[in-house]
């Protein structure tokens, strides 16, 4: 892979390897020595930035403030939750003792122990609440021993929303808020299909009353789970005695929710959008939205100073515009070279500007998800780019959904639904609810798992399409990263 430039393979052949070749080759992430951890390189942490500020600018309406946590939890607190700490005990990292005077503590696999801890102490009167409080951290689940590039690793970073509420009604609704929050985050920010639904009682977080979820269907029929957000119930209250006085100036105990989104969306981001020339990144989150390209000529030398300057003046013009531009006026590289290269870090536009160009006042605009080419004046060039940016935009949600609409499928019978699967589509169907009759279905499918329940309710007769018991609710099945 090293000694490749391009993709070498297409992504509708061999997807992971095409997945993994992208992400190296266009500097989003690279492996590390530490076994299960990756290296996220500077453009792949500047797309998880743009999605923290986007996020935080949301949170910040909402009224939830950002704090911070020990990331070293002790083993007694993980007790206090029996459901929770069975959840997550097989990817728990302890820590070994240094003394015996000391409490083994664990590195945070999730924070609702440590931070309720906190919250017991913070929480007294109704007028404390609600206490809206999220983290941006990282977090570590041993379990994973081959890196899946921002998919799956020991370590990994997330934001995590932990808020406690009154009654139940407060918590309810709360959660619901933040789910549609995630699907925007999905869908208006990363121009990806975003579905939103119930999970199974399997598939509830540990500890939970019940969970949402935002799933995404990837090229390649998999599901991506990208965001949860949870009624934790009253449970984690009373096993942390977080309590507070009502206005009846009697004592209760609150509700609470947590929620959390990761750098799994930029695995999303990466198979949904990107071709096999590499990455294609949205507008809205992209770094940087415009590379400027002057195409010097050694036949007109006269003129290369001025196509430089040219260059120069849309650049600053742009970025003086709060359009992030960068001009690549490297004198090492061919244009060509330029242009694969941006192409593989999938910069949205790029603006060629040659002497030609000059003689018309002219210059080139290329979209990168399509390739089309469009001649601009160049005295328009900064009032049009806005538009030309926010038609990349729509036309890559709408691609996108597309492609997932074209493997949606309603089924009714279980063979077919098993086999529809495995030809890379996801299903909605009719189950009984039963965690036993899901699990079976998981097992002798080799991994069909539900993802999420859909508002379609289901009608007098419908039944389960894998046992014939009536049916508690429709849910859509697929396999999932």
């Amino acid at each position: 892979m090293k000694n490749e430039v391009g993709i070498t393979v297409t992504k509708e052949e061999n997807m992971p390897e095409w997945y993994g070749q992208v992400v190296v080759k266009s500097e989003l992430a690279d492996y590390s020595a530490v076994k299960g951890c990756a290296v996220i390189r500077p453009l792949g942490y500047a797309l998880w930035e743009n999605i923290q500020n986007y996020f935080n600018k949301r949170l910040k309406k909402m009224g939830v403030k950002n704090a911070y946590f020990p990331m070293f939890i002790p083993e007694s607190f993980f007790a206090k939750e029996a459901g929770h700490i069975e959840g997550f005990a097989p990817e728990v990292a302890w820590i070994e003792q240094k003394s015996k005077d000391e409490e083994r503590v664990a590195v945070r696999p999730t924070s609702e122990t440590i931070m309720y801890d906190s919250y017991s102490k913070w929480i007294r009167s109704y007028r404390d609440l609600p206490l809206l409080i999220n983290q941006w951290c990282n977090i570590v689940r041993w379990e994973v021993k081959d890196v899946k590039l921002f998919l799956r690793s020991r370590e990994f970073l997330w934001q995590e929303g932990h808020c406690v509420f009154a009654t139940e009604e407060e918590c309810d609704k709360h959660v619901l808020e933040i789910i549609e929050e995630y699907r925007k985050v999905g869908e208006d920010l990363l121009a990806i299909p975003t579905f939103v639904g119930l999970k199974s009682k399997k598939e509830t977080f540990p500890g939970a009353k019940y969970s949402y979820t935002i799933e995404q269907f990837m090229p390649d029929g998999k599901a991506l789970q990208s965001g949860t957000s949870h009624n934790l119930g009253q449970g984690f209250a009373k096993a942390f005695d977080i309590t507070f006085i009502g206005k009846d100036e009697k004592s209760h105990y609150p509700w609470q929710s947590s929620w959390g989104f990761s750098t799994r969306l930029l695995g999303g981001l990466i198979m949904m959008h990107g071709d096999d020339k590499g990455l294609v990144l949205p507008p809205r989150v992209a770094p940087t939205k415009v590379i400027i390209v002057p195409i010097t000529n050694k036949k007109t030398p006269e003129l290369n100073e001025t196509v430089l300057a040219t260059a120069k003046r849309l650049q600053n013009e742009l970025n003086d515009s709060d359009i992030e531009t960068h001009l690549d006026d490297r004198d090492n590289y061919s244009p060509g070279f330029k242009f694969n290269e941006w192409e593989m870090k999938g910069m949205p536009l790029r603006i060629e500007l040659g002497p030609r160009d000059l003689q018309t006042n002219t210059c080139v605009a290329v979209q990168r998800n399509t390739g089309k080419k469009q001649i601009v004046a160049i005295a328009k060039i900064v009032a049009q780019v806005p538009v030309i940016l926010d038609t990349i935009q729509q036309e890559m949600f709408d691609a996108a959904k597309q492609k997932t609409d074209a493997m949606f499928f309603t089924a009714t019978d279980y063979n077919s639904m098993v086999k529809e699967i495995q030809n890379k589509k996801f299903a909605l169907a009719c189950h009984c609810g039963n965690a036993e009759c899901e699990e079976k279905i998981k097992s002798e499918t080799g991994g069909i798992t539900t993802r999420c329940q859909t508002k379609e309710e289901v009608k007098k007769g419908d039944v389960c399409i894998k046992c014939g018991q009536p049916a508690a609710y429709k849910i859509i099945f697929a396999r999932n990263y």
